[in-house]
């Protein structure tokens, strides 16, 4: 995996509607969101393709980075096209056929203390090339986790809706725990006990044919890559349950895989290491997988306008 040590100074980072040096991307030490969490982000990932660089679901990627924004009562000093236009730009300064990309609305320097009211809202975005999430072999072979003793926020504490920086504590709890016990994930269930999702992904359950996931109202982020499979299984049949699922079904459920930006679709070979149906890549997944890439891929038609081609 990429580590920041391996990127060349000289990547290009767009910083508050101009483009800096990577080394040069820094903020002051008093700046709001690094004291209070005051910051909405982005995981988004540009594609090589038959037809050059292509970004995956931009315009939905940005109206979750949007709302985010909103729900913190933050407004970005650029609208989501210009934004949409300027990520472009990162891509093509930087000459990339392949990325992840970050772009970051923060609470800059301003007076301190936790009303964040009178700082500046400031937004960058970064891009550099990054390979798989949950290490090499994850999407053929399947990872192992564990159920995290630590819950996600209970409704009317935070919004659990947006992806915001302070929520992203809770979650490096659920991952540190998982890593220092051997496994490459956490799953995280709500504070009624149902199934929530991973530190960093949604959870998709297999059983009796039925691809079950849960609602966002067990504090689930709304995923963008989970809505694709909702749509891609819907396409290939598969029928889609959005309802609570309670933790001992996935120690008897036939598949069960995460999705992310990140992760993509990733299968999960042993739960709390109990194996997972035959403990590797299920059929249903592979279906998905296969589908999802084929789109990326160009391989099956883009029917729903999810690519955004860069040049």
């Amino acid at each position: 995996m990429t580590t920041f040590f391996d990127i060349p100074g000289d990547t290009k980072v767009y910083a508050n509607g101009k483009f800096v040096d990577w080394k040069d991307a820094t903020i002051h030490v008093m700046t709001h969101a690094l004291h209070y969490g005051s910051s909405v982000f982005e995981g988004i990932r540009c594609y090589k393709t038959p037809k050059g660089p292509a970004i995956y679901r931009l315009n939905e990627h940005l109206d979750r980075l949007y709302n985010s924004a909103k729900m913190y009562r933050m407004t970005p000093a650029i609208s989501k096209t210009e934004c949409a236009a300027a990520i472009c730009d990162t891509i093509k300064i930087n000459h990339f056929d392949e990325c992840y990309i970050r772009p970051i609305v923060y609470r800059g320097l301003g007076p301190f203390g936790v009303n964040p009211l009178d700082n500046s809202v400031d937004l960058h975005i970064c891009c550099w090339q990054w390979g798989s999430y949950l290490g090499e072999g994850a999407l053929e072979c399947g990872v192992d986790v564990q159920v995290s003793s630590w819950h996600r926020m209970a409704p009317n504490t935070m919004p659990a809706l947006a992806k915001c920086a302070a929520n992203y504590a809770n979650s490096q709890l659920i991952k540190m725990e998982a890593v220092l016990n051997g496994y490459s994930e956490g799953i995280a269930l709500d504070v009624h006990g149902y199934v929530s999702e991973g530190s960093g992904e949604n959870i998709f359950v297999v059983r009796n044919e039925a691809l079950l996931t849960a609602p966002l109202g067990n504090s689930v982020l709304p995923g963008i890559t989970r809505d694709s499979v909702c749509c891609l299984a819907r396409d290939l049949g598969i029928e889609v349950v959005e309802g609570p699922i309670p933790r001992e079904m996935l120690y008897i459920a036939d598949e069960v895989f995460f999705t992310g930006t990140a992760a993509e679709i990733t299968p999960i070979a042993h739960i709390d290491k109990i194996p997972v149906g035959t403990g590797k890549c299920g059929p249903v997944a592979k279906r998905l997988q296969e589908a999802f890439f084929n789109v990326i891929n160009l391989k099956s038609p883009d029917k729903r306008g999810w690519l955004t081609f860069v040049k």
